[in-house]
C-alpha cells in the first residue's frame, strides 16, 4: 500500500503539492495523470525519497522494494542479457556468495533462498522481457555500447521489469518504444504481480493496462476506480454536480442578502435578518471548477495538386552501400492518411526521409507532384531548436518580412501565446517544445505532413486537439506513432515496413496488436509464446481477410484508374488554356484535343461508378 497524506510541496517558489492525500491499496495498477508540468514527476522522486517534503507524510511498507527508471543504461561492454540478470540485487548477491561459500550450512540456505526466489528461471524471464521490448536472441548478447540512447532506455526499462520492485514507478515508458513495444508493455503491465504507478498520456494504455487512475488537478491528488474512460466520465459527472452545487449556493445566498438588505433595519424582522446574517458568515463557498483552456493546432491548408502528389516506381533506398527498403511501388495521394508500422529499424525514419527529400533514392523512380511541399516533425528536431532563442525569435527567422503582430499570432493560433513566445527554448516543457516543431514543420502549408511520434511529449488533452487539427487539414498526412488510438483516430490506411519492403496492411490494428503479441511473446516465460487467442476468433479474422483482401485490391485498383484519368484530362485541360493552340490555321489539334477529352471524361463517369461499387461493397463487408 502506498499513502500521501496532507504532503506539501513547493518547487522554484511554485506550489506543486498542497495538502494532497491518497492511499493507493497493493496489487494495482494506477495511471497517474494530469497537465504538464502539473507535478507528476515530481511526485515520483518525493516517493523514492530524492527530494524532501514541505509537509505531510508519504507512507511505503517497511522492506518494500522501490523502483523506476532513471536514465539509460552506460555504455559498457557487459551485454544486455547480463545488466538485466544485475538488477535482481539479491540473486545477483546470492549467485556471487554461492560461488565462495564454503560452509555447507550456508550453502543450503543460499540454494533454498535461490529456489524460493526462481533464480534458475531467471535467464528464461529476463530474455523473455528483452525479446518483448525488440531485442532478439542476437541483440541480447551484445554489449550495450553496440546500442543508441534510446534502445539502452529500453534495456533500463528491462531491468526494472526483471527486478519486479514492490512499487514500479514508470514515466512515460512507452516514449522511447515503438508501437510493439509499447503493445507488448501494455499486456505486461497489467499481469504485473505487484503494485504499478505510471505516468502516462496514453489513453489506450491507460484503459487497458490499469485499474484506477490517480488525477492531478490544481496540487491535489483524487483517486478514481477504473480506466481512463470511466475516470474521464466520473470527472465530468463530479465537475458538473459540483457546479450545480455552487449555482444553487449562489442563489441561495443572494435570496438571504436581499432578504437581510430589505428587513434589517425593520425592527419585527431585525433578529431574523441578524440570523441570515449570520447563515451568510458560516456558509462554507462551493469552489467554481476551473477546466484550463487546452491550446489549438493548427495547420495551413495547402493549395491542391493534381495526384498522386509522390510515386515511387521500383525506387530502393538505404544509406552509402546499404540498402534499407528496395523495390518500393508506392503511391499518395494528397487526401490520404498514412501510418507507417513496423519495428524500429526495419525503415520507417528511411522511408519518410526519402519522402521528405532528405535521403535521394539508390535505385528506381521517385515522381513528385510540381510545387510539392512537405512538412516533417521528427522527436530528433525538438534537440535541432536553438535552446537560446524565444519561439519569437525562431518563427522570425523563417519570416523575416512579417510583422510583429502576424508573427505573435501564428504562435498563439498554434499555442504558444506571449509569455512562452518570449521564453527562452530551454525553459519550455517538452510540450511547449514539441508544438514549436511542428509550427515550423507546418508553416508553408505543406501537401505532405510527416509526423514521426507527434505526441511523446503532449498530454491527453493536446493529443486529442492535435488529432481535431489533423482532421481538419487537407494535405497528406504520414504518421508514425506507438499510439494505436491515434493510428485509429487518424489514419485509414496502414502500410507495414518489414524486411526491406512496405506493403498494406489489410487488417485493423486490433489484428496487428494480436499478430505482434504472437511475434514477441507476451511476456510469460517462452518468449515466442502464443497470446491466448480462441482459435474460433482467429479463424473468423482469417475468414474475414480472406473477404476484405480482394476488395480492398479492386479499390485500390479502381482509385488508381479513376487518378490517372484525372491527370490525363487535366494535361489535355492544360493544353487547350494555351492561346496559341487557338492561332494554328486548320484547328485539327483543337478538334483532336476536344474529341480525346470527351472520351477521357466518358471514361472517367465509368471508373468512378464501379469505384463507388467497390467502395460500397467494401464498407458493407467491413461491417458485417
Amino acid at each position: 500500500m502506498l499513502t500521501l497524506n496532507d504532503i506539501t510541496f513547493t518547487l522554484e517558489g511554485r506550489r506543486l503539492f498542497d495538502g494532497a492525500s491518497a492511499t493507493i491499496p497493493a496489487g494495482h495498477k494506477v495511471g497517474f495523470v494530469g497537465r504538464n508540468g502539473a507535478g507528476k514527476t515530481t511526485l515520483f522522486r518525493l516517493i523514492r525519497g530524492q527530494w524532501a517534503l514541505d509537509g505531510g507524510e508519504i507512507g511505503i511498507p517497511a522492506r518494500a522494494r522501490v523502483g523506476g527508471v532513471d536514465q539509460e543504461v552506460p555504455g559498457s561492454q557487459d551485454s544486455l542479457i547480463d545488466i538485466v540478470l544485475a538488477a535482481d540485487l539479491e540473486r545477483a548477491r546470492l549467485m556471487a556468495e554461492a560461488e565462495t561459500a564454503t560452509d555447507p550450512n550456508r550453502i543450503a540456505e543460499i540454494q533454498v533462498r535461490l529456489t524460493d526466489i526462481d533464480a534458475h528461471s531467471a535467464e528464461a524471464r529476463a530474455a523473455s522481457i528483452l525479446h518483448g521490448l525488440g531485442f532478439d536472441a542476437v541483440a541480447q548478447r551484445r554489449a550495450a555500447a553496440d546500442f543508441s540512447g534510446g534502445w539502452r532506455m529500453r534495456v533500463a526499462l528491462a531491468a526494472v521489469l526483471f527486478s519486479a520492485p514492490d512499487l514500479l514507478l514508470l514515466d512515460e515508458p512507452t516514449n522511447y518504444l515503438d508501437l510493439e513495444g509499447a503493445v507488448w508493455l501494455e499486456s505486461y503491465i497489467a499481469r504485473y504481480p505487484h503494485t504499478a504507478v505510471i505516468i502516462s498520456h496514453d489513453r489506450g494504455l491507460l484503459d487497458r493496462s490499469v485499474n484506477a487512475i490517480l488525477h492531478l488537478d490544481q496540487q491535489k491528488l483524487t483517486l478514481y476506480t477504473g480506466g481512463y474512460e470511466t475516470f474521464a466520465r466520473q470527472r465530468a459527472a463530479r465537475m458538473a454536480e459540483q457546479d450545480a452545487q455552487r449555482r444553487k449556493q449562489e442563489d441561495a445566498r443572494a435570496h438571504m442578502q436581499a432578504f437581510v438588505d430589505r428587513f434589517r433595519a425593520k425592527a419585527s424582522k431585525a433578529k431574523q435578518a441578524q440570523s441570515r446574517l449570520k447563515m451568510l458568515e458560516r456558509m462554507e463557498p462551493v469552489a467554481a471548477t476551473i477546466e484550463a483552456r487546452v491550446a489549438r493546432f493548427t495547420f495551413p491548408n495547402p493549395e491542391p495538386l493534381s495526384p498522386p502528389i509522390i510515386r515511387l516506381d521500383g525506387t530502393s533506398v538505404g544509406y552509402g552501400d546499404t540498402t534499407i527498403l528496395k523495390s518500393l511501388d508506392l503511391r499518395i495521394d494528397e487526401d490520404d492518411r498514412i501510418a507507417l508500422l513496423g519495428a524500429n529499424g526495419q525503415g520507417k525514419s528511411t522511408l519518410s526521409k526519402l519522402l521528405a527529400e532528405r535521403l535521394e533514392p539508390q535505385s528506381g523512380d521517385v515522381t513528385r507532384a510540381r510545387k510539392l511541399r512537405v512538412g516533417f516533425f521528427a522527436q530528433h528536431q525538438l534537440d535541432e531548436l536553438h535552446a537560446d532563442q524565444t519561439p519569437f525569435l525562431h518563427i522570425r527567422a523563417l519570416r523575416p518580412l512579417e510583422p510583429v503582430s502576424k508573427i505573435r499570432a501564428r504562435l498563439a493560433a498554434g499555442g504558444i501565446h506571449n509569455d512562452i513566445a518570449d521564453t527562452e527554448v530551454a525553459r519550455l516543457s517538452g510540450g511547449q517544445k514539441a508544438r514549436l516543431a511542428m509550427m515550423i514543420a507546418a508553416i508553408d502549408a505543406p501537401h505532405l505532413l510527416i509526423l514521426d511520434e507527434p505526441t511523446n511529449h503532449l498530454d491527453i488533452e493536446s493529443r486529442a486537439a492535435l488529432v481535431e487539427a489533423l482532421g481538419a487539414f487537407e494535405g497528406a498526412v504520414i504518421l508514425v506513432s506507438h499510439d494505436p488510438d491515434l493510428v485509429n483516430a487518424v489514419a485509414d490506411q496502414l502500410w507495414l515496413v518489414k524486411d526491406g519492403t512496405v506493403r498494406r496492411f489489410d487488417g485493423d490494428m486490433e489484428e496487428y496488436k494480436r499478430l505482434l503479441l504472437s511475434e514477441r511473446g507476451s511476456g510469460g516465460s517462452k518468449a515466442a509464446k502464443e497470446p491466448e487467442v480462441k482459435k474460433e476468433a482467429r479463424k473468423a479474422n482469417a475468414d474475414r481477410r480472406k473477404i476484405l483482401a480482394p476488395l480492398r485490391a479492386e479499390l485500390a485498383k479502381a482509385e488508381d484508374r479513376v487518378a490517372k484519368l484525372e491527370q490525363m484530362r487535366d494535361r489535355i485541360d492544360l493544353r487547350l488554356a494555351d492561346p496559341v493552340l487557338y492561332k494554328s490555321a486548320d484547328g485539327a489539334e483543337l478538334e483532336e484535343l476536344q474529341k480525346k477529352r470527351g472520351e477521357i471524361l466518358t471514361a472517367l463517369t465509368r471508373a468512378e461508378k464501379i469505384w463507388e461499387q467497390v467502395q460500397t461493397k467494401l464498407e458493407k463487408a467491413e461491417r458485417g
